[in-house]
């Protein structure tokens, strides 16, 4: 039995072998020739028999040539290299190319040769109807093959794995059509499109790429309930946050099981692939629309250009490689002290990025001696520095690590990216520094004012990025969430009115590399984050993705605020100049700047607290640089909820015509 099948396999390969296909391919134009001339020719009674005669021997004669011409043409416009099972409408160029080509050659040669030479003078309605034959033949052949092909393997699929599970598609523009070209093409993926859902009332009863589109998103409950549906996928490029809830909430009524198409990057870069659809994360459901920025500055700003990004391995550090190496740096330098998070971004980027040049650095920003090596080495033109400290909790129990690393640190990377001819320097800087309540936000905001004191006295370029909370980060509230949901609760949140500006990954980090491209050194720069959202609200969002209800399903407990937060974060603080960007989301925080001579005296009192000095200790000493600290009022809630510290913001926004990040 296993000889037979190796024996059936062995035809069929010869079958679709190149060699088959090109006899295939001869044959097919010697027919389109008979047929044009028996068209043209025969049972015509204005010609003689000698006349059919003649058009005979011609046909006999030409046909050969004509037949040569066509294969090598074939050949020449990549005809042959067409996967006959795999061809599509993409293809149909190609082969009107290989086709129209020849044809005009020969009625080029048709028109010049002299009447003399009868036998070679084709006619010209013969070589208009050949081409349209030849045309129809060796494109038909192919769909044929491609049509016998997905007939095998949609047999061979029901056979191995029974019957295909029906899913909704939600949304049938440009995306929905791309995945359910792919879904249509992957019978081993075991899922059957029944229809797509949309909202477009023109597309309602109308068919796209075979499947019908059988009604609007609130109709998806009784959708399901008809074509017994378990699972819908959205199939939408773009989508406001408040349609995911409103398409999440219809898709919960059904019992409907939802997952989600790659964003529109992944369409733009053809790497879309039904593997790639995921489960709906909450990034998806920001209380806002993601800010697009402006990708071709960031391109001309990086491309071909040495980069260097510390904390590489961490959330926003190592979205920050995969985003640069989108604009073909040069080369990538990852500098990172935790060797298994360095490991991972640095296979991931040699994967994804094969033909971009990749340095892994295990080191300290602390280690001067190891970074001046580094920098000396690879000589960058632009530095991301997104190493840092970021929980609040922990830094209010270790306060020195915090000068540590997030002060000192930052200012020996400044200075050895200076001593090293830097062109830009931007670090990554947070909301907590703006009136800082905690020791990580007053250590951020020292960062801040080094940079700024040393901007100008020299060539690199020092520019701020300062944003809110980061979705899904490592160590953000969401992972914290998810764990304590899939432990079946409760979920706890440290007040019912703390709020929180947040962002996406994506934009944090594209956030970053727009300043690094319009900057010109000393600036703050802000993006408008829209309105805070309520931490409970989040939580409870996060509960009903999961299919539960909150309060009811999951328990939410308040465990009062510990020590460093406050309610409100703030983007600016009093005595900050608001100016617009070229971008209408980003703004330039400007104000006074220390002397370098007194950030420097502080910094020398604040060296001498970084081990064993306590809390209040260090506390004490920031307040001579951070006059606008609020280390008081850390962990006490405001009487009129209003954060009164971002009205400066708003103010000169007001002024310029813009819009503003804000606090309700």
């Amino acid at each position: 039995m296993s000889e037979l099948r190796t024996s059936g396999a062995t035809k069929t390969a010869w079958m679709y072998s190149r060699p088959s296909q090109l006899i295939v391919d001869g044959l097919l134009i010697a027919i389109s020739m008979a047929t044009a001339y028996s068209i043209r020719f025969v049972d015509l009674p204005e010609f003689e028999p000698g006349d059919l005669k003649f058009h005979t021997k011609q046909m006999l004669l030409l046909t050969p040539y004509v037949v040569g011409v066509r294969l090598f043409c074939n050949y020449l416009f990549g005809v042959n290299r067409i996967i006959w099972r795999y061809v599509g409408l993409a293809d149909v160029r190609v082969f009107l190319t290989a086709v129209a080509i020849p044809s005009f050659f020969f009625l080029l040669f048709r028109l010049l040769l002299p009447a003399s030479y009868q036998y070679l003078r084709i006619p010209i309605s013969v070589i208009v109807l050949e081409a349209f034959l030849t045309f129809l033949l060796l494109l038909g052949a192919r769909v044929l093959r491609r049509i016998q092909y997905e007939r095998e393997e949609a047999a061979s699929h029901q056979a191995h794995k029974g019957e295909a599970k029906p899913v909704l598609l939600i949304g049938a523009g440009r995306a929905g059509v791309i995945f359910a070209r792919e879904i249509q093409s992957r019978r081993d993926l075991n899922l059957s499109p029944v229809g797509f859902v949309d909202d477009d009332p023109a597309k309602l009863n109308h068919v796209v790429q075979g499947i019908p589109v059988l009604g609007v998103c609130d109709d998806i409950p009784e959708l399901a309930r008809k074509y017994r549906v378990s699972e819908a996928i959205i199939t939408i490029a773009s989508l406001s946050s408040e349609s995911m809830k409103r398409i999440m909430t219809r898709c919960k009524e059904a019992g409907v099981h939802t997952r989600i198409v790659p964003g529109i990057f992944s369409l733009v870069d053809g790497r879309m692939k039904i593997s790639r659809v995921r489960e709906v994360q909450p990034d998806d459901l920001l209380g806002r629309e993601p800010v697009q920025l402006d990708m071709e500055s960031m391109a001309r700003s990086f491309q071909g250009k040495r980069v260097l990004v510390t904390g590489a391995g961490g959330s926003i550090g190592s979205e920050m490689c995969r985003q640069v190496c989108r604009f073909e740096p040069s080369v990538l330098v990852l500098v990172e002290q935790a060797e298994n998070n360095l490991f991972h971004i640095d296979s991931e980027l040699r994967d994804e990025f094969p033909h971009i040049p990749v340095v892994p650095c295990v080191a300290d920003i602390c280690d001067s001696e190891r970074l001046r090596a580094i920098m000396g080495e690879y000589r960058p033109d632009v530095v991301i520095h997104a190493a840092a400290h970021k929980h609040v909790p922990m830094m209010e129990a270790n306060p020195g690590e915090a000068l540590k690393n997030n002060v000192f640190g930052t200012q020996k990377v400044a200075d050895i990216a200076c001593q090293s001819g830097v062109g830009k320097f931007v670090m990554v800087s947070t909301d907590k520094a703006v009136n800082p309540t905690s020791i990580m936000g007053a250590s951020k905001r020292l960062a801040e004012l080094y940079l700024q004191s040393i901007s100008g006295q020299g060539t690199t370029r020092f520019i701020t990025v300062r944003f809110g909370n980061v979705l899904g980060s490592m160590g953000s509230v969401i992972p914290t969430f998810q764990k304590q949901i899939a432990r079946g609760g409760p979920v706890t949140v440290t007040h019912p009115d703390m709020v929180r500006y947040f962002m996406t990954i994506s934009e944090a980090t594209q956030l970053v590399l727009q300043a690094a491209a319009i900057g010109q050194g000393g600036e703050i720069f802000i993006l408008d984050m829209g309105k805070p959202m309520k931490i409970v609200t989040l939580a409870e969002d996060l509960i009903r993705f999961c299919g539960l209800e909150p309060h009811k399903d999951i328990e939410i407990r308040f465990t009062g605020m510990r020590p460093g937060e406050k309610l409100f974060e703030e983007l600016a603080v009093d005595g900050e100049n608001i100016e617009k960007t070229i971008h209408p989301k980003i703004f330039i925080g400007r104000f006074a700047i220390l002397d370098r001579q007194k950030v420097e005296e502080g910094f020398a009192v604040l060296k001498k607290l970084t081990n064993g000095a306590t809390r209040d200790q260090v506390r004490e000493a920031i307040k001579a640089l951070v006059p606008e600290e609020r280390f008081e009022m850390a962990g006490l809630s405001t009487q009129s909820g209003e954060n009164t510290a971002v009205r400066p913001l708003n103010a000169a926004a007001d002024a310029l015509g813009a819009p503003v990040p804000h606090s309700n």
